[in-house]
């Protein structure tokens, strides 16, 4: 079982990079598109601006989502790099169940207020809020999914990760 659920996750991060960048170059194309029509043409454009922050939106929410791996996330990791195994693993718990709780709580309020954002369309691409947020209600779907499966990591008894502060530095 544990094969196919990595087996699966692994397939949709790859997919999710794949949109990931084709996100990339919608973005780098509005705004270099943005620079020749303000700047060469004297012609601004509200529809380059928009794209940009949209896809900017979608590749964040997106990518820590479904593309991030658990060892690449930032954290504030002074206590736990100390920490011995047995400490780390109830200090994973805890955040686990804790960022399980506050997504879970939040996921009703978040699911209404993009289904209401239906009414306002963007200012220039006219494009249904609701659709332009619901990357939000899929990035906290995903968020809760990531740490039920390091929570249940846990409870199985295998430590998380002991990457420690130096691990990256160079020596």
């Amino acid at each position: 079982m544990d094969s196919l659920i990595r087996t699966v996750a692994g397939w949709v991060q790859r997919r999710a990079e794949n949109v990931i960048a084709v996100l990339l170059g919608i973005m780098f194309t509005a705004f270099v598109t943005q620079i020749v029509f303000r700047y060469f043409l004297n012609l601004p454009t509200g529809w380059s601006t928009e794209t940009v922050v949209i896809c900017w939106l979608w590749l964040v929410l997106l990518g820590t989502a479904l593309a991030l791996k658990e060892k690449d996330e930032i954290r504030f990791d002074i206590l736990t790099s100390v920490a011995g195994p047995r400490v780390r693993r109830v200090m994973a718990l805890i955040v686990s169940v804790a960022t399980v709780a506050l997504f879970g709580l939040s996921l009703p309020a978040t699911y209404k207020y993009v289904a209401f954002m239906k009414v306002e369309k963007s200012s220039y691409l006219n494009i249904r809020l609701d659709w332009l947020y619901s990357i939000y209600v899929v990035f906290v779907l995903a968020i809760i999914l990531r740490y039920l499966w390091l929570l249940w990591e846990g409870l199985r008894g295998e430590p998380p990760s002991e990457q420690t502060m130096d691990e990256g530095r160079v020596r």
